[in-house]
């Protein structure tokens, strides 16, 4: 390379002062073959230079960026606005378009001026020379040096072509202090887009690259004003705009303070530049090497094709499908919300809002706290971050059992105290409805109801149907979550709960999308989910929200974790779902940290600024009309007499007959039950009649009635029946229930409450524990009780002989 270089001075010296014709001749022949050897040695690419990322929205706008490794503010390349264009050539290489890399002209002219001055006063150096000289990292000014930046000139332009060395200068010239390029010297010095830059803007920074020290604050402004207004005079005398636009900005004021760069997706902007080196660290793989990151590629691929794209250019220009206007008004939202949060406790708050039909992200806001609030924890990206589920999953196992015909939508489901094993589920709310809708259970979001279907339904099935549903973070074994899975024993991300309800609501639509993301709900059991999450009841803390959401059309579903540590709320509609978290990043439960009061009215807010939103229509070809029991919404059996036509999913099996309606034999009078041979006395010679009665068990029965009216129960039997009773029930304990009896405040011993029920009200019911008689109870079966710890049984018998025996086993004091 040193004798290149020797080469190249030699053949630039006797160019200009050649001795004879043999000797130019030959020189020129040198500097041929050393340009030959040259320049596949020079690297005349930017590659190395490094840049910031940029984080913009689909229309171009910026939303955020990050300095460069090198402490510099430096965006990649892009397209130069005609206003800096025209300005830049008027400014520093008028013949711009007339050189080839090199003006011989403007360097004649240096040369004159520099002999008569007797130092160096200009340099001659086009625009394309003074590029080469920045991506040289500004060597020393030699005659070497310049030789050089000639050469290397001229292959600039054959590479890069006029517009692509104006790119690269724009990008690339000093605009002082740590301000490098007219993108990021507009936002700071303008807190606008270069392209918006008014012509007195565009000057001011078309004079910096010459001068940079000239603009920091309350220094040079004579100098640099006198700079910009000679260049303003110069582009109006070249026509470049009118007089009255040159009396206007001649009056313009000169930038001072620099302004932040804007950062309206921090969280977006971080996720995005992980991506990206993902992206470069399997680039520069074999594809055989590659193969062990075929995990990260696929999450590339999805992450690209759903969130951003990248520009051919450079890497660290970040297009992405987010819209800047949403995603600052939620950002908006979001913190004064959080503020208001924040006065009980509770931190952090999160957004994200997805193009339900395209996947497409259009708002992310990971945290809040930019008002400078939560320094510790504002930095986490909740949106990304694995956190308890609470009752989000609930909608999902509502939908497999639907497609699987093991529930109708209205559909009656047990709620009744529960305990499986040592696990003992509770609502969230003490209270219990012995039986209920399906779709209402979901509605009001009971656990013991979803409890008991997923028992039903299976949890290795349930994980399965979730990991195709999109989740990905639910990776352990079914037996480390057991039951409490569908309580929130699981961790999900917001991004990947809010998918999965987008893909919920695509499937209802019908959409191609969500049948190539193979979603495993069908249509008609996306659609049923989804009218049950928009239509049905909820709870009374709910019920101001209702409304809303039904005013709108929208399917919503919340969700608060074991120990109040996080509070969810998804809503979707046909074109947007909103996914919300609130609670503290570090994981700190607080009383007041409900979804109801937090993430839900949050989460209505942001729907409140969307466009009109509109409601799938009923996939009636993928639906069948089903005839069911109007009292237990089962499919019709015999002794159902109340039927009415419900949709349900098309290729569903047939589900289970109606378990509760049956054949009742009455006395004549219908005071009571009676068979044949019980009709003696007042009723001798008479027949029963039959009627077919809606009958719950008993245990159901006596919660039942506490909530639904108009219920009938059945009369007792005739007195004298031989029939076999079947009147009694023991709720509580459980058999083989393992029972934890708490020491009370006062330090005294607690004691446990039985409860039995039976339907004859007039009935009395003697208890005993290990054959020792506790106590005996009348129409409320309520039994106080305190055994030791053990294993213990249970007696219970009534007025009329019916026993029951339950056996338990007490574990001791807490």
């Amino acid at each position: 390379m040193h004798r290149v270089r020797v080469a190249f001075f030699c053949a630039w010296k006797n160019l200009f002062l050649p001795k004879n014709a043999a000797v130019a001749k030959s020189l020129a022949v040198s500097l041929v073959l050393s340009l030959c050897i040259t320049v596949p040695l020079v690297h005349i690419s930017h590659a190395s230079v490094p840049y910031s990322y940029a984080l913009y929205d689909k229309n171009g706008e910026l939303l955020g960026a990050s300095v460069a490794s090198d402490g510099q503010w430096r965006f990649a390349p892009h397209t130069v606005p005609e206003k800096f264009e025209k300005a830049i050539i008027a400014f520093e290489d008028r013949r711009f378009y007339f050189h080839c890399g090199v003006d011989v002209l403007a360097i004649y002219r240096a040369l004159v001026l520099n002999v008569r001055a007797g130092r160096i006063v200009s340099g001659g150096s086009t625009i394309t020379m003074q590029t080469v000289r920045i991506l040289e990292h500004n060597p020393p000014r030699t005659l070497l040096q310049k030789a050089k930046e000639a050469v290397l000139a001229f292959f600039y332009e054959l590479r890069y072509t006029k517009r692509g060395v104006l790119e690269l200068y724009a990008a690339h010239a000093p605009f002082g202090g740590n301000v490098v390029g007219i993108e990021a010297a507009s936002w700071r010095y303008f807190n606008r887009p270069p392209d918006s830059l008014t012509w007195a803007e565009t000057a001011t920074l078309a004079v910096l690259p010459n001068a940079p020290s000239l603009v920091y604050p309350g220094a040079n402004k004579d100098v640099l004003r006198a700079k910009r207004d000679s260049l303003l005079h110069t582009l109006h005398k070249r026509g470049c705009f009118d007089k009255e636009t040159l009396l206007l900005s001649l009056e313009e004021l000169l930038p001072e303070k620099p302004y932040d760069v804007p950062q309206h997706a921090p969280h977006y902007l971080e996720r995005m530049k992980k991506l990206s080196g993902q992206q470069r660290m399997m680039a520069s793989r074999t594809p055989e090497a590659a193969r062990p990151f075929a995990g990260m590629r696929n999450f590339a691929k999805q992450t690209r094709s759903a969130n951003a794209e990248r520009t051919h250019k450079n890497e660290t220009r970040i297009v992405t499908t987010l819209d800047g206007a949403l995603q600052k008004n939620t950002t908006a939202l979001l913190e004064k919300w959080s503020l208001q949060f924040s006065r009980s406790g509770i931190n952090n708050a999160a957004a994200i809002i997805i193009d339900t039909q395209t996947g497409d992200v259009l708002a992310y806001c990971g945290n809040t706290g930019s008002d400078g609030r939560n320094a510790s924890s504002r930095d986490v990206d909740i949106i990304s971050s694995r956190r308890s589920s609470g009752s989000l999953l609930k909608p999902f196992l509502f939908a497999a059992m639907l497609d699987t015909g093991m529930l109708l939508p209205n559909q009656l489901v047990v709620d009744v105290p529960t305990r499986i094993g040592s696990y003992k589920p509770e609502n969230n709310i003490p209270v219990y409805r012995g039986a209920v809708p399906a779709a209402e259970a979901l509605s009001r979001s009971l656990n013991i109801p979803a409890v008991r279907e997923l028992r039903t339904y299976g949890i290795t099935a349930f994980l399965d149907y979730l990991k195709k549903c999109g989740f990905t973070t639910l990776d352990r074994k079914a037996d480390d979550y057991g039951l409490p899975l569908i309580l929130g024993g699981g961790e999900v991300t917001l991004e990947e709960a809010t998918r999965a309800y987008a893909a919920l609501m695509n499937a209802a639509c019908g959409s191609a999308r969500s049948a190539s993301h193979h979603f495993p709900a069908s249509t008609g059991a996306a659609y049923l989910t989804v009218a049950a999450l928009e239509e049905g009841v909820r709870p009374d803390d709910e019920a101001a929200w209702q409304s809303y959401a039904h005013a709108k059309k929208i399917a919503w579903k919340t969700g608060t974790s074991t120990g109040n540590r996080d509070a969810w709320a998804i809503g979707t509609t046909k074109e947007y779902t909103v996914g919300v978290w609130v609670g503290n990043a570090e994981g700190h439960g607080r009383p007041d940290l409900k979804s109801i009061a937090t993430s839900a009215p949050l989460m209505f807010d942001i729907f409140s600024t969307l466009p009109v939103t509109h409601w799938p229509s009923v996939p009636y070809d993928d639906l069948t009309l089903e005839t069911v029991c109007v009292h237990s919404g089962y499919k019709a059996g015999m002794y159902c007499s109340d039927t009415k036509k419900m949709l349900r999913p098309l290729a569903a099996p047939i589900s289970e007959l109606c378990p509760y309606c049956m054949a009742v034999s009455l006395t004549p009078d219908g005071k009571y039950r009676a068979s044949v041979q019980d009709m003696v006395g007042e009723y001798a010679g008479q027949l029963p009649k039959i009627e077919n009665r809606f009958v719950l068990p008993p245990s159901l029965e006596y919660w039942y009635t506490r909530f639904v009216f108009g219920y009938k129960t059945l009369p007792p039997y005739v007195p004298g029946s031989t029939a076999v009773h079947e009147e009694l029930t023991i709720i509580f304990p459980e058999q083989g229930a393992h029972v934890v009896i708490p020491i009370e405040i006062d330090g005294a011993g607690g004691r446990m409450v039985m409860q039995a029920v039976n339907r004859d009200k007039d009935v009395t019911l003697y208890w005993d524990i290990d054959g020792e008689y506790v106590g005996s109870t009348k129409r409320v079966h309520e039994m106080t009780a305190h055994p030791v710890p053990g294993k213990h049984t249970l007696t219970v018998t009534d007025s009329r002989g019916n026993r029951r025996v339950r056996t338990f086993e007490v574990l001791g004091e807490e």
